[in-house]
């Protein structure tokens, strides 16, 4: 807009404003007994009066006659008019003001129109592809849980065979030195054997026991073909005994099954021998060792069940 325009414009404005201001405080100060007289000169009806003179009482009764005395009984004031401010507002300057800069609005790139007619075959596409996708990470993450799985059995099992290493060492160990405590016994057996056998030869009769231990002999108390016949068999166990260690020199009652002919079926050592376990059982193996005990020369004396006392040499 022009601003030469818009001052003349400006300044009528604002004598129309005044002279409203002042028509208004004229009209204020009148008394509303004008307004009365005013409408009753147009022939106006009272309902159109905005102002309503009040009316003074009247009261039954005399008249009563009285003269005003103070400001109550003065002439009302005259009306004075008043004269229109003049308008005191300076003239805008003739400079304009500057004028802003013009805002820039930034430029934004129109989407594109979506399609009118979308490709079905497009979507199931991308839908197909989206389920393949889920597909393969499931087949990727079920490959993972089985290759941690077999990595877990591998594990599992090369600690069995670990520890089955270990046992087997234990197991070698233990059987070497079962084997070293049998070797020792044999060695003992041995040296036992050869220094009876000497003892046998010292005494002029070959594979017998020491003098003082011989059960039987012709030269011997008790000299009877029982005495012989169980001195026989002490001399035919005697070289199948494996001694264990801290034997004692002790008897032991075994029990012996036999056919005639002295094959042993089987040897049983009685409840009271004093022997340890591995006594009891190195007395029972020599005896199956044997296989077959004397029985030429002693057919009267043989027994199908036999109680033999062993002595250990």
């Amino acid at each position: 807009m022009d601003d030469r325009k818009a001052t003349p414009r400006a300044v009528v404005l604002s004598a129309v404003l005044h002279l409203g201001i002042v028509a208004f405080l004229f009209l204020a100060v009148l008394p509303c007994a004008s307004y009365e007289a005013f409408f009753n000169a147009l022939h106006l009806p009272a309902w159109m009066n905005p102002i309503t003179c009040s009316r003074p009482l009247e009261l039954k009764g005399p008249v009563i006659e009285a003269t005003l005395i103070g400001p109550t009984g003065s002439p009302p004031p005259k009306a004075v008019k008043t004269k229109p401010v003049p308008d005191t507002v300076p003239p805008p300057p003739a400079v304009p003001p500057p004028v802003p800069p013009p805002v820039v609005q930034p430029k934004v790139a129109p989407l594109p129109p979506p399609p009118e007619h979308p490709d079905l075959k497009d979507q199931e596409r991308v839908v197909e592809q989206g389920l393949q996708e889920a597909e393969e990470k499931k087949l990727q993450e079920e490959k993972q849980r089985q290759r941690q799985a077999e990595l877990d059995a591998q594990a599992a099992q090369k600690k069995k065979e670990e520890l089955k290493k270990i046992d087997d060492l234990f197991a070698k160990m233990d059987a070497a030195s079962a084997q070293t405590k049998k070797a020792d016994s044999k060695a003992r057996q041995a040296k036992q054997q050869l220094a009876d056998l000497k003892n046998a030869q010292d005494n002029g009769q070959a594979d017998l026991p020491n003098a003082a231990q011989r059960q039987t002999g012709n030269n011997a108390q008790n000299s009877n073909l029982s005495d012989e016949y169980a001195a026989a068999i002490q001399n035919a166990v005697t070289p199948n005994w494996l001694r264990p260690d801290n034997m004692p020199k002790v008897a032991c009652k075994v029990h012996i099954v036999q056919l005639p002919g002295g094959d042993v079926m089987s040897a049983t050592v009685d409840s009271s021998c004093p022997y340890d376990e591995a006594g009891r059982r190195s007395v029972e193996n020599a005896i199956l060792r044997t296989k077959t005990l004397p029985y030429k020369g002693f057919e009267s004396v043989f027994q199908r069940n036999l109680t033999f006392t062993f002595m250990p040499q």
